[in-house]
Protein backbone atom coordinates (compact mmCIF):
# COMPACT_ATOMS: atom_id res chain seq x y z
CA UNK A 1 0.00 0.00 0.00
CA UNK A 2 2.69 2.43 0.84
CA UNK A 3 4.28 1.92 -2.80
CA UNK A 4 0.67 2.69 -4.13
CA UNK A 5 0.86 6.23 -2.15
CA UNK A 6 4.22 6.78 -3.69
CA UNK A 7 3.19 6.27 -7.16
CA UNK A 8 0.06 8.76 -6.38
CA UNK A 9 2.69 11.29 -5.47
CA UNK A 10 4.81 11.05 -8.33
CA UNK A 11 2.24 10.99 -10.64
CA UNK A 12 1.22 14.69 -8.82
CA UNK A 13 4.65 15.84 -9.15
CA UNK A 14 5.23 14.94 -12.63
CA UNK A 15 1.55 17.11 -13.44
CA UNK A 16 3.72 19.75 -11.88
CA UNK A 17 6.54 19.45 -14.47
CA UNK A 18 3.58 18.85 -17.39
CA UNK A 19 4.24 22.43 -18.73
CA UNK A 20 7.83 22.39 -19.56
CA UNK A 21 7.58 18.77 -21.73
CA UNK A 22 6.28 18.12 -25.05
CA UNK A 23 2.78 17.27 -24.78
CA UNK A 24 3.55 14.22 -26.71
CA UNK A 25 6.47 12.98 -24.29
CA UNK A 26 4.41 13.59 -21.55
CA UNK A 27 0.86 11.44 -23.17
CA UNK A 28 3.80 8.73 -23.08
CA UNK A 29 4.82 9.25 -19.37
CA UNK A 30 1.27 9.31 -18.29
CA UNK A 31 0.64 6.46 -19.47
CA UNK A 32 3.40 4.61 -18.64
CA UNK A 33 2.89 6.01 -15.40
CA UNK A 34 -0.58 4.58 -15.44
CA UNK A 35 0.18 0.94 -16.30
CA UNK A 36 2.54 1.33 -13.16
CA UNK A 37 -0.36 1.97 -10.76
CA UNK A 38 -2.73 -0.53 -12.32
CA UNK A 39 0.11 -3.36 -11.81
CA UNK A 40 0.18 -2.04 -8.18
CA UNK A 41 -3.59 -1.80 -7.75
CA UNK A 42 -2.98 -5.79 -7.67
CA UNK A 43 -0.67 -6.42 -4.96
CA UNK A 44 -3.99 -4.70 -2.90
CA UNK A 45 -5.74 -7.64 -2.51
CA UNK A 46 -9.19 -6.60 -3.18
CA UNK A 47 -10.65 -4.89 -6.31
CA UNK A 48 -11.14 -1.68 -7.24
CA UNK A 49 -14.14 0.83 -8.29
CA UNK A 50 -11.66 2.11 -11.19
CA UNK A 51 -14.17 4.99 -11.57
CA UNK A 52 -13.94 6.43 -8.71
CA UNK A 53 -10.28 5.69 -8.34
CA UNK A 54 -9.93 8.03 -11.82
CA UNK A 55 -12.30 10.85 -10.01
CA UNK A 56 -9.81 10.88 -7.07
CA UNK A 57 -6.77 11.63 -8.57
CA UNK A 58 -8.55 14.28 -11.12
CA UNK A 59 -10.04 15.62 -7.40
CA UNK A 60 -6.73 15.45 -6.16
CA UNK A 61 -5.05 17.32 -8.64
CA UNK A 62 -7.90 20.31 -8.77
CA UNK A 63 -6.93 20.36 -5.23
CA UNK A 64 -10.11 19.05 -4.04
CA UNK A 65 -10.54 17.49 -0.42
CA UNK A 66 -10.32 13.91 0.36
CA UNK A 67 -13.36 11.95 1.64
CA UNK A 68 -11.30 10.54 3.67
CA UNK A 69 -7.77 11.41 5.94
CA UNK A 70 -5.16 9.51 4.76
CA UNK A 71 -5.10 7.63 8.35
CA UNK A 72 -9.06 7.12 7.96
CA UNK A 73 -7.82 6.15 3.91
CA UNK A 74 -5.28 3.59 5.50
CA UNK A 75 -7.42 1.62 8.05
CA UNK A 76 -10.27 1.07 5.49
CA UNK A 77 -7.89 -0.41 2.74
CA UNK A 78 -6.26 -2.77 5.54
CA UNK A 79 -10.46 -3.58 6.26
CA UNK A 80 -11.02 -4.00 2.96
CA UNK A 81 -7.72 -6.59 2.60
CA UNK A 82 -8.76 -8.42 5.40
CA UNK A 83 -12.40 -9.17 4.22
CA UNK A 84 -11.05 -9.77 0.78
CA UNK A 85 -8.72 -12.39 2.23
CA UNK A 86 -11.54 -14.29 4.21
CA UNK A 87 -13.99 -14.23 1.67
CA UNK A 88 -10.73 -16.36 -0.74
CA UNK A 89 -10.22 -18.48 1.93
CA UNK A 90 -13.82 -19.83 2.48
CA UNK A 91 -14.24 -20.21 -1.28
CA UNK A 92 -11.13 -21.79 -1.06
CA UNK A 93 -11.58 -24.01 1.89
CA UNK A 94 -15.06 -25.18 0.28
CA UNK A 95 -13.68 -25.95 -3.23
CA UNK A 96 -11.00 -28.37 -1.49
CA UNK A 97 -13.37 -30.02 1.04
CA UNK A 98 -15.38 -30.73 -2.24
CA UNK A 99 -12.42 -32.15 -4.46
CA UNK A 100 -11.27 -34.35 -1.88
CA UNK A 101 -14.58 -36.08 -1.00
CA UNK A 102 -15.47 -36.81 -5.01
CA UNK A 103 -11.52 -37.26 -5.39
CA UNK A 104 -11.74 -40.16 -3.07
CA UNK A 105 -14.44 -42.12 -5.30
CA UNK A 106 -12.03 -41.99 -7.89
CA UNK A 107 -10.10 -45.20 -9.22
CA UNK A 108 -6.75 -45.54 -8.43
CA UNK A 109 -6.70 -43.11 -5.76
CA UNK A 110 -5.38 -44.16 -1.92
CA UNK A 111 -6.27 -41.89 1.18
CA UNK A 112 -3.36 -41.65 3.14
CA UNK A 113 -5.18 -39.66 5.48
CA UNK A 114 -9.61 -39.67 4.65
CA UNK A 115 -10.47 -36.44 2.67
CA UNK A 116 -7.19 -34.51 4.11
CA UNK A 117 -4.41 -36.63 1.70
CA UNK A 118 -4.81 -38.65 -1.35
CA UNK A 119 -2.53 -39.63 -3.71
CA UNK A 120 -2.59 -41.89 -7.21
CA UNK A 121 0.48 -44.00 -8.64
CA UNK A 122 1.46 -43.10 -11.95
CA UNK A 123 4.55 -45.38 -12.21
CA UNK A 124 5.99 -47.96 -10.27
CA UNK A 125 9.05 -48.16 -8.72
CA UNK A 126 11.34 -50.76 -8.21
CA UNK A 127 14.51 -48.76 -5.66
CA UNK A 128 14.33 -47.85 -2.10
CA UNK A 129 11.78 -46.82 -0.66
CA UNK A 130 11.35 -43.36 1.05
CA UNK A 131 11.55 -43.16 4.49
CA UNK A 132 10.66 -40.40 7.44
CA UNK A 133 13.47 -38.19 8.25
CA UNK A 134 14.90 -38.81 4.80
CA UNK A 135 16.35 -36.65 1.94
CA UNK A 136 15.31 -37.64 -1.30
CA UNK A 137 15.92 -36.50 -4.28
CA UNK A 138 12.68 -35.72 -6.64
CA UNK A 139 11.75 -33.87 -9.51
CA UNK A 140 8.14 -32.00 -9.02
CA UNK A 141 5.63 -29.78 -10.07
CA UNK A 142 2.87 -28.25 -7.96
CA UNK A 143 -0.46 -27.30 -9.50
CA UNK A 144 -3.57 -25.42 -8.20
CA UNK A 145 -7.30 -26.58 -8.90
CA UNK A 146 -7.75 -25.05 -12.21
CA UNK A 147 -4.38 -26.29 -13.23
CA UNK A 148 -1.53 -23.25 -12.87
CA UNK A 149 1.42 -24.17 -11.84
CA UNK A 150 3.22 -22.37 -8.67
CA UNK A 151 6.34 -24.17 -8.36
CA UNK A 152 8.02 -27.00 -10.73
CA UNK A 153 11.56 -28.81 -10.52
CA UNK A 154 12.33 -30.40 -13.83
CA UNK A 155 16.21 -31.00 -12.45
CA UNK A 156 16.43 -33.37 -9.55
CA UNK A 157 16.43 -31.33 -6.48
CA UNK A 158 16.80 -32.66 -3.06
CA UNK A 159 14.46 -32.13 -0.17
CA UNK A 160 14.60 -32.18 3.32
CA UNK A 161 11.16 -34.22 4.84
CA UNK A 162 11.37 -32.66 8.23
CA UNK A 163 11.14 -28.85 6.66
CA UNK A 164 8.17 -29.65 4.20
CA UNK A 165 4.79 -29.12 4.68
CA UNK A 166 2.82 -32.07 6.09
CA UNK A 167 1.41 -33.01 2.86
CA UNK A 168 4.11 -33.44 1.06
CA UNK A 169 6.62 -35.32 3.40
CA UNK A 170 3.74 -37.72 4.67
CA UNK A 171 2.84 -38.24 0.80
CA UNK A 172 6.54 -38.82 -0.36
CA UNK A 173 6.84 -41.56 2.57
CA UNK A 174 7.06 -45.09 1.14
CA UNK A 175 7.80 -44.10 -2.43
CA UNK A 176 10.20 -46.25 -4.41
CA UNK A 177 12.97 -44.93 -6.57
CA UNK A 178 11.63 -44.59 -10.28
CA UNK A 179 8.24 -44.29 -8.87
CA UNK A 180 5.79 -41.30 -10.04
CA UNK A 181 2.93 -40.38 -8.02
CA UNK A 182 -0.03 -37.29 -7.67
CA UNK A 183 -0.51 -36.16 -4.26
CA UNK A 184 -3.37 -34.17 -3.40
CA UNK A 185 -2.87 -32.15 -0.35
CA UNK A 186 -6.05 -30.36 1.57
CA UNK A 187 -4.80 -26.81 2.68
CA UNK A 188 -4.98 -28.52 6.57
CA UNK A 189 -1.77 -30.19 5.72
CA UNK A 190 -0.20 -27.87 3.78
CA UNK A 191 -0.14 -23.84 3.86
CA UNK A 192 -3.54 -23.71 5.05
CA UNK A 193 -4.44 -19.78 5.34
CA UNK A 194 -0.96 -18.66 5.85
CA UNK A 195 2.47 -18.67 3.44
CA UNK A 196 2.35 -16.31 0.14
CA UNK A 197 -0.28 -18.82 -1.79
CA UNK A 198 -3.86 -17.85 -2.15
CA UNK A 199 -5.52 -18.97 1.41
CA UNK A 200 -6.76 -22.70 2.00
CA UNK A 201 -5.25 -23.41 -1.44
CA UNK A 202 -6.08 -27.48 -2.16
CA UNK A 203 -2.25 -28.45 -3.91
CA UNK A 204 -1.53 -30.83 -6.19
CA UNK A 205 2.16 -32.26 -6.79
CA UNK A 206 3.42 -34.53 -9.22
CA UNK A 207 6.04 -36.15 -8.23
CA UNK A 208 9.62 -38.29 -9.15
CA UNK A 209 11.61 -40.17 -6.72
CA UNK A 210 14.95 -39.75 -8.20
CA UNK A 211 16.88 -41.20 -5.13
CA UNK A 212 15.07 -42.11 -1.57
CA UNK A 213 17.76 -40.54 0.44
CA UNK A 214 20.80 -38.38 -0.59
CA UNK A 215 24.05 -39.14 0.89
CA UNK A 216 24.84 -35.82 2.93
CA UNK A 217 28.48 -35.35 4.01
CA UNK A 218 30.17 -32.85 5.39
CA UNK A 219 34.15 -32.24 5.07
CA UNK A 220 36.74 -30.07 6.44
CA UNK A 221 39.17 -28.25 4.41
CA UNK A 222 41.67 -25.76 5.56
CA UNK A 223 40.26 -25.36 8.56
CA UNK A 224 36.52 -24.67 7.44
CA UNK A 225 33.33 -26.74 6.85
CA UNK A 226 31.79 -27.56 3.05
CA UNK A 227 28.37 -27.35 3.34
CA UNK A 228 26.77 -29.52 0.72
CA UNK A 229 24.66 -27.20 -2.37
CA UNK A 230 21.28 -26.91 -1.29
CA UNK A 231 18.89 -25.38 -4.08
CA UNK A 232 15.94 -23.51 -2.82
CA UNK A 233 12.43 -25.72 -1.38
CA UNK A 234 10.41 -22.59 -0.38
CA UNK A 235 7.29 -23.61 -2.27
CA UNK A 236 7.34 -26.81 -0.35
CA UNK A 237 8.17 -25.01 3.43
Amino acid sequence: MKKTFALLSILCALSLHANEEKAEDMQQVSKAFGHMIGQNLGSLGFDCDMDALMQGIQDAVAGKESPLSETECVAAISQAQESAFQKSADENLAKANSFMKQNASKKGIVAIEKEKLHYHVEKKGKGAEVQPHFSPVIKYTGTFLDGSVFGASSEEEMITLDETIPGFSKGIVGMKEGEKRTLYIHPELGYGSSGYLPPNSLLTFEIEVIKANANIETEEKEGEIAIPNEKNTKDLR
